[in-house]
């Protein structure tokens, strides 16, 4: 990385014959190049803010401030920056350093003022802006190599221009993507250090963001979910979500990962790792903000509401419900009955099935945020046989 960055400031500064400096954002030094045919000492066309910035790795708040007032925090394109000849400052030719719309850096020239910056049919120019439209995707992929755990939680958890500087700095790195989540019950244990490129959440989940080779090869993910499960408490469960195409849509991915490993942690044959795309009708369960307000008395007798979705589970058959509850059918008949009389709904009807389904899943996942009304929170928990009656 930052010999690709030295790469560029030597290209700039060959092509518009004159030394060039990249800061960053903050003003510090990135790196340098004295042109070969600047001074004997090396050190370029040099004044006292170049001289500054490479001996001390960066300018002075008072320099920044100096420049900043100058405007060049919003400049889009080149900019032509006046000399002070009683401070030793020599006119620059500025090109900002951005990557998505979001301001990364400084690329200075201190080129005498030969370059017109309005000049759009100068070459060298232009091929000096494409280095620094360079510059920036390589600086916002350096940030987000630098701590990508931080990058993630606030692209996930954030709000404003931090988040969008994070979504700038993921997606700086192109390829496709999944999000892993783990769900360590009752939290990560204490020393437990997260996988790299991982964000503990608030709640103590955590997400893993995992960049794959191919959309269509989630092994990888898959493979960092076993991983990670191998260091955390029995119950913890795991979800991987679809693939995406680059880090901008992580949101979504957040939401099918969580999804997967809340339906990891319900449903045995799933355990301990679910991937979005073998969920089922459980995707559509967690597309519903809340389970049906028909659905709330059901809810409110967790040992009737059980013995609805597993009557619904085996496709409406008295003979599996009945096994798989180890009830007698006419106990079951019982309950059906109990299930219509409480809440006016008739599991023979097909419409019906799938509202009662749907929200009886719905009712065990986690509550979709800023969903309003019952539902979501686990009201009842537990596929045990319900007791008789």
């Amino acid at each position: 990385m930052r010999s690709d960055l030295q790469d560029v400031v030597d290209e700039a500064a060959r092509l518009l014959q004159a030394p060039a400096t990249l800061e960053d954002v903050d003003f510090t030094l990135v790196a340098f190049c004295a042109h070969p045919t600047d001074d004997d000492d090396g050190g370029g066309a040099m004044d006292a803010v170049r001289a500054r910035s490479i001996l001390g790795r960066g300018s002075t708040p008072d320099t920044r401030r100096w420049f900043e007032d100058l405007g060049i925090a919003r400049a889009q394109g080149p900019v032509r920056t006046p000399a002070d000849p009683a401070a030793g400052v020599l006119t620059r030719l500025l090109l900002p350093v951005r990557a998505d719309g979001r301001l990364l850096g400084y690329l200075w020239l201190l080129d005498g003022g030969r370059t017109d910056p309005d000049d759009a049919s100068d070459p060298a120019l232009a091929a000096a802006v494409a280095l620094a439209a360079r510059a920036g995707r390589l600086l916002a992929e350096r940030e987000a190599d630098d701590d990508p755990g931080a990058a993630l939680a606030a692209v996930l958890t954030g709000t404003g221009a931090d988040r969008e500087r994070a979504v700038a700095a993921l997606a700086a790195r192109p390829g496709p993507v999944a999000l892993l989540a783990l769900r360590p019950r009752p939290g990560p244990p204490a020393g437990w250090r997260p996988p790299a490129g991982a964000a503990v959440l608030p709640g103590g989940e955590v997400a893993v963001l995992v960049r794959l080779a191919s959309p269509a090869d989630l092994r990888p993910a898959a493979a960092a979910a076993s991983a990670a499960l191998a260091r955390l408490p029995a119950g913890t469960s795991a979800g991987v979500s679809a693939a995406g195409p680059d880090a901008a849509g992580l949101p979504a991915r957040w939401a099918e990962a969580r999804v997967a490993a809340a339906v990891a942690a319900l449903v045995p044959r799933l355990a301990p790792v679910a991937q979005w795309a073998e969920l089922g009708g459980w995707r559509t369960a967690a597309a519903l903000p809340a389970p049906d307000p028909a659905v709330a008395p059901l809810l409110a007798e967790p040992a009737l509401a059980a013995t609805a979705e597993a009557y619904l589970d085996a496709a409406g058959s008295v003979a599996r419900t009945s096994a798989a509850l180890g009830i007698h059918r006419q106990t079951l008949y019982y309950r059906l009955g109990r299930i219509t009389a409480l809440t006016g709904l008739d599991l023979a009807d097909g419409d019906t099935r799938l509202l009662v389904h749907a929200s009886l899943r719905r009712a065990r996942l986690p509550r979709a945020p800023g969903s309003p009304g019952r539902g979501g929170t686990g009201e009842y928990r537990s596929r045990a046989t319900p007791s008789r009656g």
